[in-house]
């Protein structure tokens, strides 16, 4: 059988990491998709670049137009990234027949209700495997392995960038800045890193990994995104006292009311596996109702791992070019008439309405009737204490301090009664300092 054909729309890391993997393991790969796969075109601004990466024998262009314009080229991958120039190339690439591959979480999580409706309705794929944790095969598991399930939330480290940031700052005792530094010096963070720290780049991935579980379109706009730039040393020294480390989660969850979209810092119990995932690697734990729990571990990013997961995808529609577009697996894993139904039935909620338990540190004067004063509002605001630590003074602002550290755990509670009760303690003048709130999961 003619090889299938194929197109890349730029080659930088991720894209020659996809020319070496494909040359190397080519025979390989053929036999598993049953034909061929070759890049016959690649565009890149930068032709002389380009031109050195992939070798003679493949036609090199500086625009990404010339691929789409091709009537030889059946599948064109989208590496360029962003929400602007690489939208339009993958819908006039879907408008031209061309099946897609993407790693660009970014661009779905906006757009992605968009792209897969032309897609639908021109009888073309889009495979993103690659565009959530690398080279982990998480899409293709949500999508297939677990389709017999009724899922029931999932929570990841989909960030390598924070994780790494967290592990050092745990490992090294240092703060926030200081290992941001080190991680930009290292390679691991951007010179803008704000999308990393911030959680936007976690919420991208969760948002499509939300759609795929629940049956819902993509809807970015509606998830809770904080990050980890207001983490001190000092409360993931306090969550390892108390048995719990701090990971920035996306997690997603399927309640009564409807959908939990969220990403945050979150104390997660030590001994569960996810907690011991250090530096740059990423996890996603999945709780479906007929499998129970299931961990998926390894890199979230890099040349060759990203690599790994666009040519599977490479592969899947090799094997289904030819195939009813109506029998193909749907891009959001139901079939996409449903979404729009399952919409009005399970909402993304407001982070108002979410339903989890708290650390709270509050630096306070170190004076009689401060404990029973905290504890108090909490009580009548009915929110449960699971633990509570007071630090000696002179541990937290050395010898003759006159302030302390009050942590405490609760139980679950809706976020919105928490709102209103850490602004209630806040306005205690014994209270000295803005409060640190920081969600718990169990992730029983």
């Amino acid at each position: 059988m003619k090889p299938i054909q194929v197109g890349l729309l730029g080659i930088g890391t991720v894209g020659s990491g996809v020319f070496n993997v494909l040359q190397r393991n080519q025979e390989e790969i053929r036999r598993r998709a049953g034909r061929g796969i070759e890049i016959t075109m690649v565009a890149d601004l930068d032709v002389d670049r380009a031109k050195a990466a992939v070798g003679d024998g493949i036609e090199v262009v500086n625009d990404a137009r010339a691929i789409i314009a091709n009537p030889d080229i059946d599948i064109v991958i989208e590496l360029i990234g962003g929400y602007g120039i690489a939208r339009a190339l993958v819908l006039e690439a879907i408008a031209a027949g061309k099946h897609v591959v993407t790693a660009n979480k970014a661009l779905l999580a906006v757009h992605g209700t968009e792209i897969f409706a032309a897609a639908s309705a021109k009888g073309v794929m889009v495979a993103f495997e690659a565009a959530v944790a690398g080279g982990i095969p998480i899409i293709k598991a949500l999508r297939e392995g677990l389709t017999a399930n009724r899922l029931q939330w999932i929570a990841g480290i989909i960030n390598g960038t924070t994780n790494f940031i967290l592990s050092e700052m745990r490992s090294k005792g240092l703060d926030f800045d200081v290992v941001l530094k080190e991680a930009q010096r290292l390679g691991y963070a951007e010179a803008d890193p704000t999308f990393d720290i911030e959680g936007v780049d976690a919420a991208h991935k969760v948002t499509l990994m939300s759609a795929i579980a629940f049956g819902i379109p993509v809807q970015f706009d509606k998830a809770y995104v904080e990050g980890i730039t207001k983490l001190g040393a000092a409360d993931i020294k306090y969550a390892e006292q108390l048995g719990y480390r701090i990971k920035l989660l996306g997690i997603t969850k399927r309640v009564d009311k409807g959908v939990e979209l969220r990403v945050h810092p979150s104390l997660v119990p030590s001994k569960r596996l996810i907690a011991n995932v250090e530096g740059a690697m990423n996890a996603v734990v999945v709780q479906g109702d007929a499998v129970g729990t299931t961990l998926y571990y390894g890199k979230g990013a890099g040349s060759e791992p990203t690599a790994s997961a666009v040519i599977a995808d490479l592969v899947d529609i090799a094997r289904l070019h030819t195939a009813d577009p109506e029998h193909r697996v749907p891009h959001l894993a139901f079939q996409a008439h449903t979404l729009t139904d399952a919409m009005g039935t399970l909402p993304v909620l407001p982070m108002s309405e979410v339903v989890t338990s708290y650390y709270l540190r509050l630096r306070v004067a170190d004076q009689a009737g401060v404990l029973a004063k905290v504890t108090g509002l909490l009580a009548e605001a009915g929110v449960s204490i699971d633990a509570v630590l007071q630090r000696e003074a002179d541990e937290v602002g050395g010898e003759g301090s006159t302030q302390t550290d009050l942590i405490i755990l609760t139980h679950d509670t809706r976020e919105g009664t928490m709102d209103a009760v850490i602004a209630q303690m806040q306005a205690l003048p014994t209270v000295l300092a803005p409060i640190t709130r920081i969600r718990k999961e169990e992730l029983n």
